[in-house]
């Protein structure tokens, strides 16, 4: 160990200098997406009056909300979302043209979606992912954040050694395990630097683990051999990339016009009949809270519903179910029905946000990002410290000696 601590010591320096400012732009970006989906609901729905305009007031049938919105023209919708609770409005999502929040009773629109929220999280999430990169250029931020990421495991995992006293004795632990008060310059960024490595290591180890998965094809393949399966089939490289851009800005703020009008694809010929969403989704799983439909493409697909317990991002809480035209089920695919690669590769993506703990996982993940933060900051300053040291040191010897 003592001859293998100066290698470890110095891959840990020299991976935290090169991908510092990176991971600390990762970092910053991913305390600020912590909490994405809540308040972006939050600011849709901030001053939306979508409960029950009368009392007893009987919510529409789907198949007759669907058909209002049909009857105004334009484009077609791309996802159809209903939300458990009598005050709850139906979200219409019109892909990157914006989204029309519904009175789920008489099918007005009661909000178009906060434009100023997706945009503050839609700049972020350029940032993490691409480096403020636009269009061709995205492949290059994306390679940049995945290899700093790889370098920011690199750091995580030489830590976890490094931070380990020499002498395991209380006073050299607990100058590593706790703050101490009234330190300042080198003294305060080792303290910190340690402190807040020992306490995030293992979640941060993986928060940046899972993030391999979702920057490297060849990461997600390992997660499937790993356990016996072959890797999914993927689109090709250019339609991946335009997916990944689509689902983005959709997802994360695309709807920079606001609302859903202009252009956009147009209407389908036939409005599907739905049939009773809501006793759909409370005889699957009757603690349903979201309802989601993917818009069907053709006038024969299948529909496909995603039912929600959770938060959005817990897997284990949320099923697919598959209605042909008829009205017949086809498939129910709970989490637990998927294959146990699925399954792994889908718990690592939403471990990457903490999500897949719900509301307390997402907080965990925004604290050790933040921690992230400080321990790259106080590491380049020791970094610096070190190397102004070691200049210092230099010029000393370099001084001649008079008699």
């Amino acid at each position: 160990m003592r001859a293998l601590r100066p290698l470890l010591f110095w891959t840990h320096l020299v991976s935290g200098v090169v991908a510092g400012a990176v991971v600390l732009i990762m970092s910053v970006t991913g305390v600020l997406l912590t909490y994405q989906k809540q308040m972006t609901l939050w600011a849709d729905l901030r001053g939306v009056e979508a409960g029950p305009p009368t009392p007893g007031a009987v919510r529409l049938a789907p198949d007759s909300l669907l058909a209002l919105v049909a009857a105004r023209g334009g484009k077609a919708p791309t996802t159809v979302v209903w939300r458990n609770g009598a005050e709850m409005p139906v979200e219409v999502q019109f892909g990157r043209e914006g989204r029309q929040y519904l009175s789920a009773y008489t099918g007005e629109v009661v909000g178009t979606g906060s434009v100023a929220m997706r945009k503050v999280f839609s700049v972020a999430t350029e940032w993490h992912r691409y480096l403020a990169m636009k269009d061709d250029d995205r492949a290059t931020g994306k390679a940049i954040t995945g290899w700093s990421n790889m370098a920011f495991l690199v750091l995580v995992l030489t830590g976890m050694i490094l931070w380990w006293p020499r002498k395991l004795t209380w006073s050299a632990v607990r100058s590593v395990l706790l703050f101490r008060r009234g330190l300042t310059g080198k003294a305060r960024d080792f303290n910190w630097h340690n402190v807040i490595g020992i306490w995030s290591a293992i979640p941060l180890a993986l928060v940046v683990a899972s993030a391999t998965v979702i920057s490297f094809p060849w990461a997600s393949d390992l997660v499937y051999k790993a356990v016996g399966e072959a890797p999914p089939s993927r689109a090709p490289e250019g339609n991946a990339a335009r997916g990944a851009t689509i689902g983005a800005s959709g997802n994360a703020s695309g709807n920079a016009s606001g609302n859903a009008s202009g252009g956009g694809q147009p209407a389908p010929v036939a409005t599907p009949r739905l049939g009773d969403v809501y006793a759909v989704a409370a005889e699957r799983m009757p603690d349903w809270r979201a309802l989601s439909l993917a818009w069907p493409k053709t006038a024969d697909a299948p529909l496909v519903y995603t039912v929600d317990r959770g938060m959005g991002g817990e897997p284990t809480k949320r099923a697919t179910l598959t209605v042909s035209r008829n009205g017949e089920p086809t498939s129910w695919q709970p989490f637990d029905s998927l294959t146990t690669g699925r399954q792994v590769r889908t718990i690592m993506r939403f471990t990457h946000t903490g999500e897949v703990l719900g509301f307390w996982g997402q907080t965990l993940a925004g604290l050790v990002s933040l921690g992230a933060s400080v321990l790259v900051v106080t590491g380049l300053l020791l970094s610096l410290r070190r190397l102004l040291a070691w200049r210092r040191r230099g010029a000393r010897v370099d001084v001649p000696l008079t008699a």
